[in-house]
């Protein structure tokens, strides 16, 4: 039983670095635009102006 005071607060930090990176990936727009992402990375035309 005393392992779960150490894996507790472990599983908590973890669980806050993970939230911490998703709220960083949501807040710079990693989101926005996946299909044109995954249209743009196999076409063959260059792309002079990509979006943001």
């Amino acid at each position: 039983m005393n392992i779960l005071a150490y894996l507790i607060p472990i599983s908590l930090v973890l669980g806050g670095v993970g939230l911490v990176g998703f709220i960083y990936t949501v807040r710079s727009n990693q989101y926005d635009d996946p299909e044109g992402d995954a249209e743009r990375i196999l076409s063959d035309e260059w792309d002079d102006h990509p979006k943001p």
